[in-house]
């Protein structure tokens, strides 16, 4: 009887939620199996025991077990309630798994109240570690979606969505042998939840940014609102739709299919329709620094071969840049103002076609190709092109998502430019592809403006720089912040004055990420699950990392990195148009971060400093970043930034640039002294400037300040040598 209600109910849910099956079916004749799935909604337990090609035991958390709905799904299959937290209850499920009875587990315990990844408990993982079982990760998408499910809030709810069920690739937990039996469990559970985290990241689907946004109306509705900039408008994403096809095909006239044109605008709804629509028409946007000058903008433009540049004649004005970009050299410049007049009749009509069959749009799109160049920032040279594929974008999207739980009901605020990659990914593609809402701010210098924003438009979610961040919590009232509970730093080292004034002004714990442009670009995070004061958390799923040795340098290694993630290639100056791969010395498709860091037991990985933030003094490394950390110690208040220039006698001479009037170098041996560090590390020249020079992305401008090291001044009020 029960096996002809599966089949029947087996039918009904093919027909009524669409049920699709992916993965190898063949991966369940394990001795000794354990299925592992993230835990959506009520019905999770039937759609596995009606689509698992096995018939397994189902354990539960007891206080799932006592729902009536659930009570009513387990009639149709063997189950087990337990409590996760017991140590008996888990000994129960390992002589179950013993039996070579295939086991389903839901690591969570309970049902997600948010839609993403909760806490994953350490008993699953200890029933894994001490059976030996091979563990296969399912993951379900859509229930969530359903009444059966509990999260709440904006998150849409459908009477029938279609579900997903995601076989992944099969694996084991290894627990080293040595230490306590507690921390065994420990070192399990996070074994655990990283392989969740990569079962979620694992069973996204790879298609283009414009299909991302079609799959995410599809799920939160044409009248959903997600995006927000200064006109106060808030667009959905039927308005954004009809904005992306129009200016895509706009654009598309100017510029051939596959060709790279410039992008020189502001963060506005404008400027993310007409990246994506740019995309979907197979053109290739690529987004000026508006802040670099002219020769910046104009070395971009020849290493990327840039021939066109959209802009806005109304921006140009507002920002001042009329002889900047008149200024620029072989570069045709047009005008958003001036397309919208050549939009007639016959495009009127294709829009019209477009808006209800939209998927018609970008069909033949490949992932792999290029979705945007980005570049560097030009901090220690000429800037790069960095042409990233619509693959590495959102790689870099569902692993941010895999860690992280931003949702339909938070608000970000997104005052990055869209030309740096951190606020492109995170700011504004992110948002785009989660259902989640977006205000997009034009100038992340407007300090005392920006807290404003977060407190009136109720942003639950911020990113920023370290130099930006402590400007924001300077300026802020302690209650501006009151509904933020994700503040995720990046772009540069993340002060401990900044992090300790958010702590207490705001009772806000900043998490610090890793990244760079190559790596579309998160490398690291720290998350809620996984937290680690000073360093800058561990690597995302489904990235590599290694350390390769630096000579002079005892501690750590040079960090290069692998994944999904990473850039299709550099576009150089030197050789423009031309895509010079990823390579570094461990071959093809790796990267040299140029970072030197190191990696805890745990996988939390701790940035050490750039390699060419090391000075070389008396044969000595000297890391330059430590410096900084001493004139910090030593000023608290002021800001600080050190270089090297050469010494013909000791190699190289540290020269710091600080704005406090009052640093001397007596106070920075003090506190060489007081903190345990070398007299090498002291350096040998103090200059005082008014500020330090920033890049647009927030950086500090280190090209500039070792130029007027090397020129003997400051351009501020002062220096004094020793």
């Amino acid at each position: 009887m029960r096996r002809v209600l599966q089949a029947l109910l087996r039918t009904v849910f093919g027909v009524l939620f669409r049920v699709r099956v992916q993965g190898d079916m063949t991966r369940f004749d394990a001795p000794r199996l354990l299925i592992v799935a993230n835990h959506e909604s009520f019905l999770d337990g039937l759609i596995l025991g009606l689509y698992l090609p096995v018939d397994p035991v189902f354990v539960v958390h007891t206080g799932v077990a006592r729902n009536r709905w659930f009570r009513l799904v387990l009639s149709l299959v063997d189950s087990l309630a337990v409590d996760p937290t017991s140590p008996m209850a888990m000994k129960t499920v390992v002589r179950l798994v013993d039996t070579g009875r295939p086991v389903v587990i839901f690591p969570e315990g309970r049902i997600t109240v948010t839609g993403s990844l909760m806490k994953v408990y350490d008993g699953p993982a200890f029933v894994a570690a001490k059976t030996g079982a091979t563990l296969v990760p399912v993951r379900l998408d859509g229930p969530a979606r359903t009444w059966f499910s509990r999260v709440s809030g904006k998150y849409p709810k459908r009477l029938f969505p279609q579900i997903t069920m995601s076989i992944q690739p099969p694996t084991r937990i290894e627990v080293p042998a040595e230490g306590s039996a507690k921390v065994r469990r420990r070192k399990a559970g996070e074994a655990m939840r990283r392989v969740m985290q990569q079962m979620l990241f694992s069973s996204q689907p790879k298609v283009s940014l414009y299909s991302t946004m079609l799959d995410a109306m599809q799920i939160f509705g044409r009248g959903h609102r997600v995006v927000e900039d200064v006109k106060q408008i808030e667009y959905s994403y039927g308005d954004l739709l009809k904005m992306t096809l129009a200016l895509g095909r706009l654009a598309s006239r100017e510029v051939a299919a596959g060709e790279r044109a410039g992008i020189l605008l502001p963060n506005l709804a404008t400027t993310l329709g007409l990246l994506v629509g740019m995309g979907a028409m197979r053109r290739v946007p690529a987004m000026l620094n508006f802040t670099a000058g002219t020769d910046g903008m104009q070395n971009a433009c020849l290493a990327a071969g840039i021939r066109t540049v959209f802009t806005s004649r109304q921006f140009l004005e507002q920002a001042r840049l009329e002889q900047t970009v008149a200024a620029l050299r072989d570069i045709r410049v047009i005008h958003l103002e001036d397309l919208r007049a050549g939009f007639g009749l016959g495009d009127r009509l294709w829009l019209l076609a477009m808006l209800a069959f939209p998927r018609l749009v970008g069909r033949d799109v490949d992932p792999e190709e290029a979705a945007v160049v980005l570049f560097t920032s030009g901090s220690e040279g000429k800037p790069k092109g960095v042409v990233l594929s619509h693959r590495a974008l959102l790689s870099n999207i569902a692993q941010v998502r895999s860690v992280i739980d931003i949702a339909p009901n938070d608000k970000v605020l997104n005052a990055l430019p869209m030309f740096h990659s951190f606020g492109l990914t995170g700011g504004a593609l992110l948002p785009l592809a989660t259902g989640t809402g977006v205000f997009l701010y034009p100038s992340p210098l407007h300090y005392r403006v920006i807290p404003e924003v977060i407190y009136d438009r109720g942003c639950s979610v911020l990113f920023g720089t370290s130099t930006f961040l402590g400007n924001y919590g300077k300026h802020a009232h302690p209650y501006d912040f009151y509904r933020l509970r994700y503040v995720v730093a990046g772009a540069e080292k993340l002060s401990d004055t900044v992090r300790d004034t958010w702590v207490e002004k705001f009772g806000i714990r900043i998490l610090e990420g890793y990244g760079a442009t190559e790596t579309a670009p998160v490398i690291a995070v720290n998350t809620p699950m996984a937290f680690r004061r000073g360093t800058v958390g561990q690597l995302l799923p489904s990235m590599q990392g290694l350390l390769v040795p630096v000579p002079g340098i005892e501690r750590g290694g040079m960090l290069h990195v692998s994944g999904p993630n990473l850039m299709s290639g550099y576009l150089r100056v030197e050789k423009p148009g031309v895509l010079e791969p990823p390579k570094s010395a461990l071959g093809e498709g790796w990267y040299e971060t140029g970072d030197i860091c190191d990696i805890d037991a745990d996988g939390f990985v701790t940035i050490l400093g750039r390699v060419k933030r090391f000075a070389k003094i008396a044969g000595e490394m000297v890391s330059l970043e430590v410096v900084e950390k001493l004139a910090l110690a030593a000023s608290a208040e002021g800001q600080h930034a050190a270089t090297a220039i050469p010494d013909p006698q000791r190699g190289e001479t540290i020269v710091l640039f600080s704005t406090d009037t009052a640093l001397t170098r007596d106070r920075l041996q003090q506190a060489a002294r007081s903190g345990g560090l070398p007299e090498i590390t002291v350096p040998r020249i103090v200059v005082i400037v008014d500020a330090l020079p920033l890049l647009g992305t927030g950086k500090i401008d280190y090209t500039t300040l070792r130029t007027r090291a090397l020129a003997g001044t400051g351009a501020g009020t002062g220096a004094s040598p020793a």
